[in-house]
Order: structure tokens, then sequence, then C-alpha cells
């Protein structure tokens, strides 16, 4: 491996530590000379200092993830520096270590960076390009979903995965962590809005013995469940402004606290965080806290809607016959093809999962017609309908813009009446009206 830092104690701990790992370490004090050492020599992984003399940790980033991308790189930095760790992360860094530099996350760094499948074949013989086995369909929106699986399963930055319901955002977070270095320990999915807020502490980060009224013996939590592997949160911006202030630091210093307990214990998970919401419109209404938001969507993956796919229909619809049904499942009539094809999924692959069930219950035989769909005629539309040529952007601010005034119309433009009406905070429906210009 690479060592570069200007300080000659660092780097005197990195070799020795490694070296009782069994590995051997190239020593540099600046950019220069690692510049010099890795167009020489091929190394399994880099650490670098984020300070030195002729530059920084990010050049050396930056060129390792342009010209030797088979070598992970992990940066140090300044203790508390969570502005570096982010934009080592989103420069392409595989870690970072905080100073002092504690070399059981050192070692643990180690180990998950040797364990990388290589992108020609994994360390067990794997191919990572199969990382998105389980994405069916050749669109190009889906295309651009299977490279960034693959560019992220080799990292362990944070992943903030975008998408409404049903595209398979969970599905993407597993197949992350299936071909990542973390693949052999556990993929621990929490739905964040399915846990009373008075259990969300105990909950995430567990509790010792006679912490409170019940709490009869010690008890993990999910990020103790989740050490060396991955915790998936999901419906993120579901959780509450205090316990966001909790994760927010359990993340940044790789510690957590059990309830009832003095000591912080370190932790090694990689986060993944998803939701249906739009995050930023959370932090714009004030109901998610800025900061928290940029250490979870260091990279953002979205998960595009089957309306954007169409093209994807036909092959997806033959692999969910198979799976509801067997290997000899009913035939999709054409024309119920062609329906299906114009439908415009608000509920995504899921909705597509069900009503394909509910279809082989009702066909005879061993094919499905139109009438087996259910399909309600006012859902099914063509790519120009009510659009006249308009960008989804524009089409969904105007339906929107609509939703809202008509709202506000009920309500004689009593925004709080207005707000409890359309199920969003008064700070969101402000924050909407004064985004879309509406006026009194």
């Amino acid at each position: 491996m690479l060592v570069v830092d200007d300080e000659a104690d660092i780097r005197e701990l990195l070799d020795l530590t490694v070296a009782r790992m069994g590995l051997s370490a190239d020593c540099a004090a600046s950019v220069a000379e690692a510049r010099h050492l890795l167009e020489q020599q091929r190394y399994q992984l880099c650490i670098t200092d984020m300070r030195l003399p002729d530059g920084d940790g990010l050049e050396i980033v930056r060129l390792i993830t342009e010209r030797y991308g088979e070598t992970p790189v992990a940066v140090i930095t300044a203790f508390g520096s969570a502005q570096n760790a982010v934009a080592a992360l989103k420069a392409g860094a595989f870690d970072y270590l905080a100073k002092p530099v504690a070399l059981e996350q050192l070692r643990s760094l180690i180990k998950s960076a040797l364990s990388l499948p290589r992108r020609n074949g994994g360390a067990d013989g794997g191919q990572v390009g199969g990382a998105a086995a389980q994405l069916i369909g050749e669109s190009a929106a889906i295309g651009h979903v299977r490279e960034m699986i693959d560019k992220l399963a080799r990292s362990q930055a944070p992943v903030y995965i975008s998408g409404e319901s049903g595209t398979g955002k969970e599905l993407a977070a597993r197949l992350i962590h299936d071909h990542s270095a973390r693949r052999a320990a556990p993929f621990v999915p929490v739905n964040c809005g399915a846990i009373p807020k008075n259990l969300m502490e105990s909950e995430f980060f567990g509790y010792r013995k006679g912490a409170f009224t019940g709490a009869d013996r010690d008890r993990e939590g999910f990020f103790q469940a989740a050490t060396g592997g991955t915790l998936f949160l999901d419906e993120v911006a579901d959780l509450p402004l205090v316990m966001q202030v909790k994760l927010l630091r359990a993340i940044q210093e790789k510690k957590v606290r059990k309830v009832g307990h003095t000591a912080e214990e370190a932790v090694d998970v990689r986060i993944i965080s998803a939701t249906h919401r739009m995050l930023k419109e959370c932090v714009d209404s004030g109901t998610f806290r800025q900061d928290l938001y940029y250490r979870l969507n260091v990279i953002e993956l979205r998960m595009p809607p089957l309306r954007e796919r169409d093209e994807d229909v036909a092959p997806l619809v033959e692999a969910l016959l198979v799976r509801i049904c067997g290997p000899q499942p009913p035939r999709l009539d054409p024309q119920a093809m062609t329906v299906l094809k114009a439908y415009s999924f608000p509920g995504n692959v899921r909705e597509l999962e069900n009503i394909l069930e509910r279809a082989t219950a009702l066909c005879n035989h061993d094919r499905i017609v139109l009438d087996d769909l259910q399909l309600a005629p006012a859902t099914v539309v063509n790519d120009s309908a009510g659009r006249d040529g308009e960008t989804l952007d524009d089409y969904l601010n105007r339906v929107e813009k609509q939703a809202i005034l008509d709202a506000l119309a009920k309500t004689a433009f009593n925004r709080t009446a207005a707000a409890r009406l359309l199920g969003v905070t008064f700070r969101s429906l402000r924050y909407r009206i004064e985004r879309l210009g509406i006026e009194e």
C-alpha cells in the first residue's frame, strides 16, 4: 500500500500497523513523491493526509480515481472536519479516517479495502458487473443505474437513493451492499417511519439493562447489528429532528452511546438512506436538518419511475410472471401489453407486480387479456396527453400549483387549513407557495 503524509510519526505508525498485518508500505511525504511512486508501482490501497506541503489529498484522490481506478484511496482528515471528509468522498475516496487515527478503525478500513472485488472478477470469483443483474430492463435510465451501483459498490461513501415509491430503492441498496467489501457482513434495513418516537434512540443505539422500565437485559441496536456491514435507512425523511441530531453525531464520529451507558463505542457501518419524498424540500421547509442532509447525500442515486422506462415494461412483465406463476406462466395478450405500456404506473414496479398478481388470478387458462388487468381508462395515458409539449417539471409544477390553489380556495386562503387539507406542514406549504409564485 501507499502511505502519503508529511508527518514522519504518522508514516511510521501506518507502516508498522500494516507490517503487523502482513503487508508492505511505500511512504511519501508530498504529492510529488506520491505521483512518482504511483508511476512506478501498482498499489492495493493508498492512504493520504488531506494537508500536504505541495498540495492536498484531494489531488491524490482525483489522480488515483482517474488513472488508477483499481486502487482504493482513503484520506486522513483533521478531527471533526466533516467538510473535508465529504469533499474527499465526493471526489471518489473509498473512506476516511479522522485524527487522531484509531488503530482499530485503521485495520478495519484496510481489511475492507483489500476485500473489494476487482472489476474483472471479485475476490470470490464473482463478477462486479453482475451487481445489477436483478435490475431488469435495457433502457438508458436503468443502464445508468447499473453503472452507478457498480461504482458505489467500490466505495464506503454514504449514498442517498431518491425515487418514488415502488421504484426499487431497497433493491438498489442491497445490490450495492452485496457487491461491496462489506458483502460478508449484515445488511440491516430500517423503516424510519415505522418506529415510535419514544423508542427511536434505543432501537438505533441499543440500551443497557436497567436504563428504563422494562429494560431487563442489555440489547444491541441497529448500528451494532450492522457492524461491518450496511445500515439502510428507508424513509429517512420521517425521522424527528431530535433523532436527526443524534444520527448526525453517530455518522460523523463513527461512535454511538447506548441508552443508560456513559461511554461511547466505535461502530463500523456504511449508511445508505432513501425516501420517496424530496429531501431538499424537507430541508427548505425546516423538517430535515441541512447538516444531516449533506452527510447522507454525499452521492445520490436516482431510481427512475417506470413511466420513464416504458421499453422495460415487457421484460419486467415476463420476469414478474415467472416469479408469480413459476416456469410456465400465462402469456399476455398483445392488446393487454400495448395498454400496459401506456399506463402511467403511479406505484411503479410494485404496482405492476400487483396488477399481474390480480390478472393471473382472474385470467382463463394460459392467457391474460385486457379485462384481466382491470385498469381504469383514466389512468392510461399517452406521452402527450394533457401536457401539450410541456417538460415533465413544468407539467408537475402546474398540477401542484392547481392542487394548492384548489385547497386555498376551499379554505378562503387560510394557509394553515389548506396545509391540513393537503396533508403537508404549514412550512412546507409556505415554501411551495413561494416557489410556485402563488399570490393571494
